[in-house]
């Protein structure tokens, strides 16, 4: 086997983590207690405690060690070494060494102990489907029709000849538009004249099924919602422009697409009301003044 020069150790070990990750096909199935390594005086390495390491370590890290196993398993028996090298050296019970160890201690145990109460979280699917009837409000959607004029702080004409439009231009036009439809002009025949969303006004105007979930502008999210079929909006100034939307349709999103999402916010709710409760539990309490004066602390600190 190639030396692998103790020097490279923290090296290698940084290029398994910044290298990019690579899928790797997973080693043979064998029994965990067949031997695939020996190092030292005969010390063993099985199938069984690598997969075991692997399994812990970072998805990028499994990824690099999977692809390159026998450099892997060589910096893991110097890693084992020097480990053992250390302990017989009472390095662990050594300042940094000790603090450090009793901080990653708590700190997997801590992180063991969310993921298994967030694991152990169910929630029954007559609670999901009672959230969804209770909320119907929420999961409306509205399909609309949209008309947009755009106007610049600049207002000479562009590379096209046609000259911008000043805000108070663009606004007296979206609104002699809007006068014009409440009026009874075609929306439709309004959208190919006037509306510069090229997007929407190639397909009539159609804006797409809208959400309350999605990520919009809250403007354009209270100005459609606040609609019923059929109505047309106040103009809706957005950074560079204005719109008008058309509420073609108002239905609710079926509970088959919303049902998972239900459930995940369910269960963070849950878990939200487990961790409340724990640190609540804490009955912690700040004696020594002097150690928190000068700090920004939080709201619970104070």
């Amino acid at each position: 086997m190639k030396a692998f020069p103790f020097s490279s150790l923290l090296f290698a070990v940084a290029a398994w983590a910044q290298s990019a990750v690579t899928p790797s096909a997973p080693p043979p199935d064998l029994p965990a207690e067949t031997v695939v390594a020996t190092f030292g005086n005969g010390e063993k390495v099985t199938a069984g405690e690598l997969k075991s390491f692997i399994a812990a370590m970072p998805p990028q890290m499994q990824q690099n060690a999977l692809r390159d196993r026998k450099a892997f398993v060589q910096q893991f028996a110097l890693m084992q070494r020097l480990a053992e090298i250390a302990e017989q050296a009472k390095l662990d019970q050594q300042s940094p060494t000790r603090e450090a160890l009793a901080f990653n201690r708590m700190y997997l145990l801590m992180n063991a102990e969310l993921h298994e109460k967030m694991g152990g979280i169910t929630v029954a699917p007559a609670d999901v489907q009672a959230f969804y009837d209770q909320n119907k409000d929420r999961f409306t959607q509205a399909k609309v029709k949209a008309i947009y004029v755009s106007f610049s702080a600049n207002a000479q004409p562009g590379s096209d000849g046609k000259k911008h439009l000043t805000e108070a231009e663009a606004q007296a036009k979206i609104e002699k538009l809007r006068a014009a439809i409440v009026g009874g002009a075609d929306f439709v025949k309004l959208v190919k004249e006037d509306s510069e969303d090229a997007t929407s006004a190639a397909k009539d105007g159609d804006f797409g099924v809208i959400r309350r979930t999605d990520n919009l502008p809250d403007a354009i999210r209270k100005a459609i919602f606040a609609l019923k079929a059929g109505d047309v909006s106040e103009p809706v100034r957005q950074p560079n422009g204005f719109y008008l939307f058309r509420a073609e349709q108002l239905s609710a999103q079926p509970f088959s697409e919303v049902q998972e999402e239900i459930s995940n916010e369910l269960k963070q709710a849950r878990f939200k009301e487990w961790m409340d409760a724990t640190t609540g539990a804490l009955n912690l309490k700040f004696q020594n003044d002097t150690f928190f004066s000068g700090g920004q602390g939080t709201a619970a600190s104070r």
